[in-house]
């Protein structure tokens, strides 16, 4: 070890107290004023950081000082600092923020998890996270953070319940393709993690929530349209949303909103409205409005499913589809 590099590391902070303050007096000197020697000095402190939680690539971290440092964090209200701070930094930097982030997130303290309890309770931040879609330069960085977040069910919840959730009907119509698809692995999250969270959201907010749906699946954006009904397709398809599958398709106006992706130009897509399309005709209780829109439609409906194209790794589709067409026939 050289003599310099001795030198260097006697003059770091060698506590955890030490270590968060000095990572947030130089953010707090990036507030103040942005210039080239406050960045340096965050950068260096964010790659100090990194280097404690995760190791240097031959030593493995301290666990009982990671543990510390997240208390201390937690203790320093830093989440904030590294949130608000976001757009001021570079794109090293925010990488590294990015695995320092979730590393924190993950520690458990006393049987909880401190950063998420942390976060559960200054629930802004999860709002800040999610309104940063609309900064192009962070929206991905926000997006890992956000992901990390909803793994945990309280957090989960808040967004799902919060006004932000809307914006993400918004994001997946995003130009920049990056951006809108990020955010659609979000929203995905949102709704697949946690079983019980999503079946308590939409029972409560099930018409708000379809209705919002319902302009995604009609959108004249061809990858929003091809990417939210392939979701739907699936979603509706879980067992554990059979009771919001089930509802679903007793409403005659989602059915037509499939009949009317069954025409659409794109092979992707007509496949994957089918597989919505089926359970409403396979229903052994179909309400007579449903009964009534398939006869209205019968013989476009039956040309449309027999010219269904073939798709690769879709086994079971030509004999669901002879199965739906015979149900149509004995209408």
């Amino acid at each position: 070890m050289s003599f310099f590099f001795r030198m260097a590391s006697r003059m770091r902070p060698s506590t955890p107290e030490e270590v968060v303050r000095s990572i947030k007096d130089s953010f707090l000197a990036l507030s103040s004023k942005t210039s080239a020697r406050a960045l340096e000095e965050v950068e260096k402190n964010i790659s100090s950081l990194r280097q404690l939680l995760s190791g240097d690539g031959e030593a493995e971290p301290n666990q009982e000082q990671v543990v510390q440092i997240t208390v201390e964090i937690c203790n320093e209200d830093v989440l904030p600092v590294f949130v608000q701070n976001l757009p001021s930094l570079g794109w090293g930097v925010r990488k590294d923020l990015v695995h320092c982030w979730c590393i924190l997130l993950g520690q458990k303290v006393d049987d909880s998890y401190c950063c998420v309890k942390y976060i559960e309770d200054h629930a802004e931040l999860l709002d800040f996270l999610v309104d940063c879609y609309k900064n192009w330069d962070i929206a991905l960085n926000c997006g890992s953070m956000l992901r990390e977040c909803i793994k945990y069910p309280a957090l989960a919840k808040y967004v799902l319940g919060s006004n932000s959730f809307e914006l993400f009907f918004e994001y997946v119509e995003l130009p920049n393709f990056d951006i809108a698809s990020d955010a659609l692995n979000t929203f995905k999250d949102l709704l697949t993690r946690h079983e019980t969270v999503v079946a308590e959201f939409l029972s409560s907010h099930y018409e708000q929530f379809f209705e919002l749906y319902t302009r995604i699946l009609t959108s004249n954006n061809y990858v929003t349209r091809r990417q939210s009904v392939k979701f739907l397709s699936e979603f509706l398809l879980e067992a554990s949303n059979s009771k919001i599958m089930k509802r679903y398709i007793l409403e005659v106006h989602f059915l037509n909103i499939m009949i009317g992706l069954l025409k659409d130009s794109s092979k992707n897509i007509r496949i994957c409205a089918f597989h919505v399309f089926k359970v409403f005709v396979a229903n052994p209780n179909k309400p007579r409005s449903i009964i009534q829109a398939l006869l209205d439609n019968r013989r476009e409906l039956l040309k449309l499913i027999r010219n269904l194209p073939a798709s690769k790794g879709e086994a079971e589709l030509d004999e669901e589809r002879d199965l739906i067409i015979q149900e149509i026939e004995k209408l």
